[in-house]
């Protein structure tokens, strides 16, 4: 791991235990100068006050201080895609003279940072993360009162080092308000534990330990009681036991949508809902109260609902779902939902029930004929929009 300061300051060491002494403003320093404000780099710890501070700062390191501790967190977050770059920050006081950073598990600091004009906070940056700088990470800071308290602990964990584990909610990802549902996260990889994030959430990430499971490692996430708070884009990573801060690529999204936040609409089959093989039928959605958003699901299909956007500024709230060729695939149990696009993962009432029957029409020798090419249409329930 290389550790570099930003903002008008350079990298004076690199090596195995002290990775990064980082100065401010030491961009006047060059190798084998030597600055009228700071002692030339190779004598840096020869001086006295040098000297001191180094001493004083590893017994600090065995002995917590009574200064207050700093808050230490990272930007642009603590889940790193590898390669990409990360800055941690410690902001302890005013009075600050300078800040450490420590790493588990490594006995001397990652870089030291000196504080001028009275700045109340330090920046470490991380140019590409990789394996070596996940982990679990501290800083302190000195002044003339002494040391402080070593900041609580902060998780960097880079992402991208593994197979991305498959992910998959039951029984569906639309889940009624009060409701239970199951995140499934699992991998054909001997994953020893598998990691829980919600897209945008406030709270940390979940972590299960997997189990074998019919050819798989697996570990299932109940959500139970389920309200608005639970619906958004869900992401599952798998990790091993023994690098517990390096995540693979993340699995597919999960779209969790909670409903029966607003009136149900109502849903009607045109010409009517028993269609003969061959022929086109209209599914229309319609709301008596405002709404942007239509969403239509078949019950026992595994695809997302479809979803149209409400396109008229006047007039009705409905949308039509239009399937052209009707074949038996198309037979089945329809419900639609309405929502709006301010939050899109919060849904109406499910309407009620339309049951589509698709019959054979007189003189048809085979169905075949009339079946799509699912493999290269992008909408498996043939479903196209037309004018609301």
């Amino acid at each position: 791991m290389e550790l570099l300061c930003v903002g008008g300051m350079n990298k004076l060491f690199t090596g195995n235990s002290l990775l990064g002494l980082c100065l401010r403003q030491c961009n006047q320093i060059q190798a084998g100068e030597s600055s009228p404000h700071l002692p030339a780099p190779t004598s840096w710890f020869s001086t006295r006050k040098s000297g001191q501070l180094w001493e004083e700062h590893s017994r600090s390191h065995f002995f917590p201080g009574t200064l207050p501790k700093p808050f230490i967190w990272a930007d642009p977050g603590t889940i790193i895609t590898m390669g990409r770059p990360v800055t941690i920050w410690c902001q302890g006081s005013l009075q600050a003279e300078s800040y450490h950073l420590y790493k588990e598990q490594v006995s001397q600091p990652l870089g030291m940072w000196v504080a001028w004009n009275f700045r109340d906070k330090a920046r470490f940056s991380i140019k590409s993360m990789s394996p070596n700088s996940a982990g679990q990470f501290q800083c302190i800071y000195n002044s003339s009162s002494g040391w402080s308290e070593r900041s609580d602990y902060l998780q960097l964990v880079v992402t991208g080092m593994y197979s991305k584990p498959s992910f998959s909610a039951h029984p569906s990802p639309l889940v009624a308000s009060g409701g239970n549902v199951s995140l499934l996260c699992n991998s054909k990889d001997t994953m020893d534990t598998f990691h829980l994030l919600k897209e945008g959430g406030a709270g940390p990430p979940q972590h299960r330990e997997s189990r074998f499971s019919a050819g798989r490692h697996q570990a299932v996430f109940p959500v139970d009681s389920v309200n608005i708070s639970h619906g958004g884009i869900y992401r599952c990573y798998g990790s091993f036991r023994f690098s517990s801060h390096v995540w693979s690529h993340p699995s597919d999204h999960v779209d969790l949508k909670v409903t029966g936040t607003f009136e149900k609409p109502s849903l009607s089959a045109h010409p009517g809902p028993s269609v003969t093989l061959g022929e086109n039928v209209t599914l229309q959605c319609r709301s008596e109260s405002w709404c942007d958003t239509f969403h239509l699901f078949k019950e026992g299909f595994i695809v997302p609902p479809q979803r149209l956007h409400w396109q008229n500024n006047t007039g009705p709230f409905q949308v039509n779902f239009t399937m052209s060729l009707v074949n038996s695939v198309h037979a089945g149990t329809y419900r639609c939902y309405s929502s709006h696009s301010t939050s899109p993962y919060l849904l109406s009432q499910p309407s009620d029930p339309l049951e589509l029957i698709v019959s054979e029409a007189a003189n048809t020798t085979s169905p075949s004929k009339h079946k799509p090419d699912f493999k290269s249409a992008p909408n498996p329930q043939g479903i196209r929009p037309t004018d609301g």
